[in-house]
């Protein structure tokens, strides 16, 4: 039998075990399980409770708003009209709460992802300009082919880049490209160079409702919606930040040449 002094000799004599090749990998994938798990379980509350919410909802803002036929007192009146569009601004957000919860039946069909986000660019234009904030699509010269629910698809890709736009100060950039990987995938990619995503925002920036401000990225519902609706197309969301070295956030989606 070893005695201690020997025993622990030989542990030092052994040779390290090499980790493994794969272990960033399995990381990874686990963080991805993990919060896959997590948004799944999430899901389920919120869709019980978005039905218990939304109903006094709905009742408050129609007393509010029948009561405003009548009232002549304008001060009154400016309190009514601020209870409805109280009511109804949180009717809006229990709105993207179930949509989160339970996504409408997508209709996918071959789409172009090139023609698509230049549609989306377009779209949030105005808000990046009146933020002083400069978007570029850089698209390779052929079409990048998909199939997906294009209106779910521009909601998500909007979102992103909304997402990038809120978090730039004036002179901010961001950048959108969509490429084909290889035969089974395709990605848009939206970078910017903003303030990052700290680790511990990161931990929580798809959770409904959940803010990033106070580290300088806005996050609140986009980035659910954005997960939910690219999950569901069977695709993932890839994220590479840091402080104060902006983001890229990548969408993976099958590609239209699979037999998905």
């Amino acid at each position: 039998m070893l005695r201690v002094d020997e025993a622990e000799q030989q542990r030092r004599d052994a040779p390290a075990v090499a980790p493994s090749p794969h272990a960033a990998f399995d990381n990874d994938e686990f963080r991805r399980a993990v919060e896959h798990a997590k948004l799944d379980a999430m899901k389920e509350l919120a869709y019980g409770a978005s039905h218990e919410i939304n109903n006094p909802l709905a009742n408050i803002a129609a007393r509010a708003q029948t009561m405003l036929r009548t009232e002549r007192d304008e001060s009154n009146r400016r309190m009514l009209t601020a209870i409805h569009r109280q009511a109804m601004r949180a009717h809006e957000m229990i709105s993207d709460l179930m949509l989160f919860a339970r996504p409408p039946r997508m209709h996918k069909e071959p789409l172009d992802l090139v023609g698509l986000l230049s549609r989306v660019v377009e779209e949030v234009r105005p808000l990046a300009e009146e933020r002083g904030i400069l978007v570029e699509q850089t698209d390779p010269d052929t079409e990048v082919d998909a199939v997906a629910d294009p209106v779910q698809l521009e909601v998500a890709v909007a979102a992103l880049l909304t997402n990038s736009i809120e978090a730039l100060d004036a002179g901010g950039e961001v950048a959108a490209a969509a490429r084909r990987i290889d035969d089974l995938w395709v990605i848009v990619e939206v970078s910017d160079n903003g303030p990052g995503v700290p680790p511990a925002v990161r931990e929580h920036m798809f959770d409904p409702f959940y803010s990033g401000r106070e580290a300088g990225r806005g996050l609140g519902f986009g980035l659910s919606k954005c997960w939910r609706i690219i999950t569901e197309h069977g695709g993932r969301i890839d994220v590479d930040s840091g402080p104060g070295r902006g983001a890229r956030f990548t969408l993976w989606l099958p590609s239209n040449s699979t037999d998905q």
